[in-house]
């Protein structure tokens, strides 16, 4: 944090308590209202810093808007501050699971419930299409860039190599571009 305000405890949990509610279509789509309130609006992060812990949280297991909400909170407040925002972005999950599973079964059925949820499909796959553009608008940035995200969908999508596989090969390029591609 650059201008030594301390975070407070409840700008952590509403912040992401928000991004938890208004967000659908999990993390991918989630990443916009990240960037508007960790960026845009509390400055608790760079763009950059958000993206890396956006990687991190895509990398480890859980959910990704729950592992991102851990780091942004334990960079701003420490154990607590990661405890108290992740609390924030699944509290939201959860109340509307309750109140979902509680209705659901009686209404399923319903073919205007059906269309609605293949609706929301549609709609969830667009914002998650428009993160993927942002992603790879801020982060390919070479050639080497380019042919590294076409092998990794090549991998996962078309041979069905697991993912846990092409993040490790893509760290160990990573890695390799730094320690050789700077002599060149």
């Amino acid at each position: 944090m650059e201008d030594n305000k301390k975070t407070s405890l409840w700008e952590l949990y509403a912040a992401f308590f928000r991004i938890g509610a208004f967000t659908f279509g999990g993390g991918y789509a989630m990443l916009p209202m990240l960037e508007r309130e960790c960026v845009e609006k509390h400055a608790w992060a760079k763009q950059e810093e958000l993206l890396n812990y956006f990687a991190i949280g895509q990398c480890t297991p859980g959910v990704i808007a729950v592992n991102t909400a851990t780091f942004v909170g334990c960079s701003q407040r420490g154990v607590l501050g990661a405890a108290i925002a992740t609390l924030g972005v699944v509290t939201p999950s959860i109340l509307i699971i309750l109140a979902i599973a509680s209705l659901l079964a009686n209404f399923a059925h319903i073919p205007a419930v059906q269309h609605a949820f293949a609706g929301i499909r549609v709609a969830v796959a667009m914002l998650i299409f428009n993160a993927v553009v942002k992603l790879c608008k801020t982060s390919v940035k070479s050639v080497v860039d380019i042919l590294l995200c076409v092998a990794a969908f090549v991998c996962v999508a078309l041979f069905e190599l697991s993912p846990v596989y092409v993040v490790l090969g893509a760290a160990l390029v990573g890695v390799g571009r730094g320690k050789w591609g700077k002599r060149a």
